[in-house]
């Protein structure tokens, strides 16, 4: 275990040692939800193009994703497992670049935003991939968007990988309760011809 560690510590100097004064306020910006709100607009404007009348029901699943998703890594994970962020590790002292002196909060494992950010992609995918074949694009958001995470030395790689599986994890059910929802409250409803 503890050479999994170490090597999880040298991959992350790696990727954090990647950077440049132009790309820091860029990777900076591009970490913050607020950023990403044009596209989030767009998805729900594709949901409702969609989904019409259902797509409440789409979008509360999306709700859901980011509830279990952020809860599960926050509340459960980060104080369950107690690993530091590299920017709180002692034994990282000197060595992590971080931007515009932001450090985060103690713990780090797993990755709230890339629980959240993959949970989406994946939950956006889900939903639209029968009906728009660039769909797929959405995980390279996803994955610039948790690559952020350790260019900012937030997250080890092992903290994205670990959030990533709870908000694919999240992002499944949530459709999956969409799609029940749907099924017992609207369409169940509609008499046969």
């Amino acid at each position: 275990m503890q050479s999994l560690i170490e090597l999880d510590k040298r991959l992350f100097l790696v990727l954090n040692g990647l950077h440049s004064p132009f790309f820091d306020q860029v990777m900076f910006d591009t970490t913050k939800t607020f950023f990403w709100l044009p596209l989030y607009l767009f998805f729900a404007y594709l949901i409702f193009k969609t989904y019409k009348k259902t797509a409440w029901y789409i979008l509360l699943g999306a709700g859901i994703t980011i509830l279990l998703s952020d809860q599960f890594t926050y509340s459960v994970m980060k104080p369950f497992f107690a690993r530091p962020r590299p920017s709180h590790e002692t034994t990282l002292t000197g060595l992590v670049h971080l931007v515009n002196g932001e450090s985060g909060g103690l713990y780090g494992f797993a990755s709230s935003h890339a629980a959240d950010t993959f949970g989406i992609a994946l939950f956006v995918w889900l939903a639209l991939r029968t009906f728009y074949n660039g769909i797929g694009y959405v995980f390279l958001w996803a994955a610039l968007m948790t690559y952020t995470r350790i260019y900012l030395g937030l997250h080890y790689f092992s903290d994205i990988i670990a959030g990533a599986l709870v908000g694919l994890a999240s992002g499944w059910l949530a459709f999956l309760l969409s799609k029940w929802l749907i099924y017992h409250f609207v369409e169940s409803r509609v008499s046969p011809k």
